[in-house]
């Protein structure tokens, strides 16, 4: 049975009925295992994007932990310089995660445990409070995730109190996480609209393959140089295809510093003061405001998706966040002196330009000046995509 929950304010009062203090969670990264698929390599300190695996895994998950532990057999010290207190296997051989868990349960003193591996940099920003919302509200002793199509295992809260369990069934010569898992009352949610979220390295050739964004919904990039005048379309387009009855959201890459917030007004004090996350509501509207780790690399795409709701959109446009993989229109105007991008990026399906271009044959070539026939091809572009929808 899969579950997402948003029956906030019920699992607050179920937990401050039944306990004086919120449930306290450590974060375990699992980081123990031998990396054969890798060619032997310690798969979180491998090299991605300019940082060691596990960094991108940390700077994703401190923030939704009272506490971090690393879990490690190798490289000790290299895990040490993070910062954090280092769980080594209590059973020798590489037994599995099953080991690396219990070795942190032994060492910590969190009522749950929340484990995710250290070989996929793009954990969901959800993932303690939809386990932990789920796992309330069901009286569950583990939440662990699912993908829409089978579980993820080590993406799971697990309570510390099955510590003596966990002990007896590897002593016993068990190694299947599954298995054990299945042995308790064990809840598992959906993240079925964050299955990039679950996208990890094995192979040395993983690391360098550009991976397709995955989205339940239409969703559509517009690239371009600086200066080229996408914001410019978006907010000509965008009234356009309102009116023919697409519900739609806009995703912006901003390559520069910004904020939305006002020094002096109360929410910037709270997050100056230190909040990671504010949210402000009025009767008109309402903003999340969520501080990044300081060596936080770019956006990605997946995470900014992860925050809209779904079920009231019929489209995605999207501007900017060029070096992911997903359908895009590029806009190109030639006395700009800029290369055309398609040839690095073959999840362009368009090119919108003021001048003739040197396009191959089977990419549509649209009038960057022509609003009509841009919306057409966008109109077009939704009609083709897996989710029916009525458009006028």
């Amino acid at each position: 049975m899969l579950f997402r929950s948003f029956c906030i304010n019920e699992i607050l009062q179920r937990i401050i009925m039944k306990r004086a203090t919120f449930p306290s969670v450590n974060g375990v990264i699992l980081a123990g295992g031998q990396g054969r698929r890798m060619g032997g390599q310690d798969k979180g300190l491998i090299s991605y994007r300019q940082q060691p695996l596990i960094r991108h895994v940390i700077d994703r998950l401190k923030g939704q932990v009272d506490s971090l532990t690393i879990n490690a057999n190798r490289h000790i010290e290299q895990y040490q310089a993070f910062g954090y207190p280092i769980a080594t296997d209590l059973l020798e051989g590489y037994q599995g995660p099953l080991s690396g868990m219990l070795s942190a349960m032994k060492q910590s003193r969190a009522d749950y445990i929340l484990t995710v591996p250290c070989d996929c940099p793009q954990i969901s920003s959800l993932l303690r409070r939809r386990l932990m919302e789920s796992l309330l509200m069901h009286q569950a002793d583990i939440a662990v995730a699912h993908d829409g199509q089978r579980i993820q295992p080590v993406f799971a809260l697990i309570s510390r109190k099955l510590q003596s369990d966990l002990e007896h069934w590897l002593a016993s010569g068990e190694r299947k996480i599954d298995l054990w898992m299945q042995r308790h009352q064990l809840i598992e949610v959906d993240f079925s609209d964050q299955q990039d979220c679950f996208i990890n390295f094995n192979h040395p050739e993983d690391i360098t393959e550009q991976r397709p964004v995955e989205f339940p919904l239409p969703l559509l990039g517009f690239a371009a140089f600086s200066g080229t005048g996408k914001t410019s379309l978006l907010v000509k387009l965008i009234p356009e295809l309102k009116d023919r009855g697409l519900r739609l959201a806009v995703v912006k890459h901003a390559h520069h510093r910004f904020d939305i917030d006002v020094p002096g007004k109360d929410s910037y004090r709270m997050r100056e003061a230190g909040a990671s996350q504010v949210v402000v509501a009025s009767r008109r509207l309402l903003a999340l405001m969520h501080t990044h780790a300081d060596r936080r690399d770019e956006p990605v795409l997946a995470e900014c998706l992860s925050r809209l709701e779904q079920q009231h959109l019929d489209l995605v446009l999207v501007e900017g966040f060029k070096q992911e993989q997903f359908a895009k229109i590029e806009l190109h105007r030639p006395d700009l002196g800029k290369p055309l991008l398609y040839r690095d990026d073959p999840s362009i399906i368009a090119f919108a330009t003021d001048q003739a271009v040197d396009a191959p044959p089977e990419l549509p070539v649209l009038d960057l000046n022509n609003l009509t026939q841009i919306a057409d091809f966008v109109i077009e572009f939704c009609r083709t995509q897996k989710q029916p929808m009525e458009i006028a």
